[in-house]
């Protein structure tokens, strides 16, 4: 079962305002990226469920990290309310999507897991709203229109807090103005976690890559409250 409540869970991604994501189907080099992340400063970090047996590494993951008080895990690329329910049961403490399925805001719902699905329009944030959804993800981020998106969907929803993810990128300019857009927090992947990094065994790049963009969103927040 989950190490941390919805509430710990949902504060935390919005306090640090990042959610590194990757995949990785070697145990030990998944061990290694997770590390390097919360050396940089993150605290949640979405492992995400894009291979066969994803399960079976993010298993040891947990067990992996279970001492480790600083670390919120949870698991992306989740579609359906079947492949949910098992990384919940594995000790998922939230949930992740690119799609809104209204089984899987039930389920997480009735297990109090904090649940992030994507979505692309009003009408979408505003039904995952209605099922207790606290944190949308904006996704595909930089083809829905980029930091403009976010500010004009929050002008009929102010209270709608978004997660960009998809053309976020390793620049200041950039996450600067997601930031001033409004988003809440960011999910960053493949910009904060380059493959070819993973590939050399660079893991000190990868924590300077979230400590450097934690300083930006600081800088673009600006003091402002962000819960």
């Amino acid at each position: 079962m989950a190490k941390f409540t919805r509430l710990q869970v949902i504060t935390s991604m919005l306090e640090t305002g990042l959610v590194p994501l990757f995949y990785n189907d070697d145990p030990q080099v998944a061990v290694n990226v997770i590390q390097a992340c919360l050396d940089g400063g993150a605290r949640c970090i979405e492992f995400a469920n894009r291979g066969d047996g994803a399960h079976y590494v993010f298993e040891e993951l947990v067990r992996r990290f279970n001492d480790e008080p600083r670390l919120n895990l949870g698991t992306g690329t989740i579609l359906d309310a079947a492949t949910a329910a098992l990384f919940i049961q594995l000790g998922s403490n939230f949930i992740v999507g690119p799609t809104f399925n209204p089984d899987v805001a039930r389920l997480c719902n009735r297990r109090m897991i904090a649940y992030t699905p994507g979505c692309a329009t009003a009408t979408e944030v505003s039904n995952a709203q209605e099922l207790g959804v606290e944190i949308c993800k904006v996704f595909p981020g930089e083809e829905l229109g980029g930091p403009a998106f976010v500010q004009a969907l929050r002008a009929p929803l102010p209270w709608s807090r978004l997660m960009p993810t998809g053309g976020v990128d390793l620049d200041k300019d950039n996450v600067s103005a997601w930031i001033k857009a409004g988003a809440a927090c960011l999910g960053m992947g493949s910009k904060l976690i380059p493959a070819k990094v993973v590939a050399a065994g660079d893991y000190p790049t990868i924590a300077g890559n979230v400590r450097q963009v934690l300083e930006w969103i600081q800088e673009a927040r600006a003091g402002k409250p962000v819960l």
